[in-house]
């Protein structure tokens, strides 16, 4: 226990560092994931082809080598940005691969009736996905997409690695300091516990509320 009472402003700001982290990188990563399954299921052929690279490419890539890729990638561009930020661009891009998927396996358990229906009256492709179709493949997809974000909250530790304040990594300070490495451990398998429960129980909310019945 004096692990954490002697360093609690050291593992609050690990704690906020990775919470921050889940939090943005979800937000980029729902967002993106709602871009490219609209490609992926898109009548048009070659945003299907950019929806498909984009999955296959980043579903199939190590993490720890796009967080590389992103760090020490971008700046030759002359993209210099600070290091949390690229940890949310690659934790982001990233998962929105996996969103990508969860949304389109949503899409394709709606009826094809359903959008035949709404394009017979006369609505848009932008107007049947968003109005007709996604509404209702949202309710199928509440409790992969809690997995999914669950997921990259665990996956944010990665980021110590780069100089990003994360939970993890406070784990280095305090064994330099003599602190015992178990419960060191134990404390942070506890903030994390608390990031994905919170995770968890929100959308178990959601899934009371707009799941599908069963």
């Amino acid at each position: 226990m004096d692990v954490l009472t002697e360093n609690f402003s050291l593992y609050a700001k690990g704690f906020l560092g990775t919470l921050e982290l889940t939090v943005y990188a979800s937000l980029l990563a729902l967002a993106l994931g709602f871009v490219m399954a609209s490609f992926r299921v898109a009548p048009i052929g070659s945003l299907r082809v950019v929806g498909a690279v984009w999955v296959n490419v980043l579903r199939n890539t190590p993490l720890t080598l796009l967080f590389f890729a992103v760090l020490l990638g971008l700046p030759r561009f002359g993209l210099v940005l600070p290091f949390q930020l690229f940890a949310v661009l690659a934790l982001g891009c990233y998962t929105s691969a996996f969103i990508c998927e969860v949304l389109r396996s949503g899409i394709n358990t709606v009826p094809k009736g359903q959008g035949e229906a709404a394009r017979s009256l006369g609505m848009s492709f932008t107007q049947t996905l968003g109005a007709v179709v996604l509404p209702q493949a949202f309710r199928s997809v509440i409790p992969p997409i809690g997995s999914t974000l669950i997921a990259l909250a665990k996956n944010s530790a990665i980021a110590g690695a780069f100089s990003v304040t994360e939970l993890l990594g406070t784990y280095k300070p305090l064994n330099e300091m003599g602190y015992s490495i178990i419960w060191t451990f134990v404390w942070i398998a506890v903030g994390y516990l608390i990031i994905t429960l919170s995770i968890s129980a929100l959308f178990n909310v959601l899934e009371k509320r707009w799941g599908v019945a069963r």
